[in-house]
Formats: C-alpha cells, sequence, structure tokens
C-alpha cells in the first residue's frame, strides 16, 4: 500500500472547551478517555451529549478529547438536515459564522452560536509522508478509492501536514456511504 493512504469515517461528534465540559457534565469534571484515535494526542470520550437543532435531535453524540480551544460540532450533512442546521462544509477549527445549536449533558445545557459544520475531507500527513506522495499542506488533491460495486474519486480533498499527525484520509458517513466502504479502505492521491 505504498501510495496509498487509510481512508478511515469520521462519524458526528462533538468537540468541547474545558468551559463546556464544565457546563455539561459539572465543575471540575474530566473527560473520561475510552480509546485512542488515529491523530496521536486524540481519543474518544466515555462522555456522550445530545445534539438539538430547529427541527429535531441527535442523542449519544460520542465527545473527543481533549478539550479544544472552541466548542465545534461535526456532523454529515443528512445530520444538518435532521436537526435543521446549516452546516458549512469547512476545514475543522474554521466554525466563524457556522451552524448554530444546543448541547444537552446530564448536568446542563450550553447555546452554540456557531460550531456546527460538516467536515471538509481532508488527509493528514507527516511532512515525510507528505514529500513521499509530492503533496504540500493546503492543497487540494483528488483520492480514488476502489471498492466492490461503488468506487469513485474525491475531489477538493485539502491536505493537513504537521508533524503531529498519522497518515490519514478522514470522510463522513455520507461519503462512506456512497463508496460503501466495508473493512480498512485505502485510496490513492490524484492530482
Amino acid at each position: 500500500m505504498e501510495n496509498k493512504v487509510l481512508v478511515e469515517t469520521s462519524a458526528r461528534h462533538v468537540h468541547l472547551t474545558e468551559e463546556h465540559i464544565a457546563a455539561l457534565f459539572g465543575a471540575g469534571h474530566a473527560l473520561t478517555h475510552k480509546k485512542d484515535l488515529s491523530q496521536p494526542g486524540q481519543f474518544a470520550c466515555e462522555e456522550r451529549v445530545t445534539v438539538v437543532g430547529p427541527k429535531g435531535q441527535i442523542a449519544k453524540v460520542i465527545v473527543l478529547g481533549p478539550a479544544r480551544p472552541a466548542s465545534q460540532v461535526e456532523v454529515s450533512l443528512t445530520d444538518a438536515r435532521t436537526l435543521g442546521v446549516d452546516a458549512p462544509v469547512r476545514e475543522s477549527g474554521d466554525v466563524a459564522g457556522s451552524g448554530a445549536c444546543k448541547l444537552v449533558g446530564p448536568a446542563g445545557e450550553v447555546e452554540l452560536s456557531e460550531g456546527v459544520i460538516a467536515a471538509k475531507r481532508h488527509i493528514h500527513l507527516t511532512p515525510a509522508d507528505a514529500e513521499k506522495f509530492g503533496v504540500a499542506d493546503k492543497e487540494i488533491v483528488g483520492v480514488k478509492v476502489t471498492s466492490e460495486d461503488r468506487s469513485l474519486i474525491f475531489g477538493d480533498v485539502v491536505v493537513r501536514v504537521s508533524p503531529k499527525f498519522a497518515a490519514a484520509m478522514h470522510i463522513d458517513t455520507d461519503e462512506a456511504n456512497a463508496l460503501h466502504a466495508k473493512g480498512e479502505v485505502y485510496g490513492e492521491i490524484v492530482k
């Protein structure tokens, strides 16, 4: 798989600030580590919240750690329709002017005036990986993925390069379903 990158499905999830962790789960609460994610230092938590929009809600949405400087809700576009929220397609962390929602936890609620996005499909690479693939940070590429019956080429994939990353492409559940992704999936970067 030398010329290919692992393609992972990133399901709906929430990133929280320390302030919002306290509001949702109680003062002094620390996120409970459940399992490590593919990106170093990132982990899935035991904690869950309900995301509430004008049209509907989604219960038991996983919280990812560690705490972030700004709270953010990442959903698929199908989830956004269920919630009745405008979730622009953005890179993680780019929440200015994005969708609003309410988060409900066991100890309280938080109103987010912005922070709901559909994550732009992206590839995490180390500098060495980027050199190997012949790509640069913020470059937009395509990724060809072959599946049993729904092969496709994802366009508009942003390359993100950092020594803190592990090589992996992230797509949301809508995109994984379009691919009919099963098991371990790899894609080939195309320009």
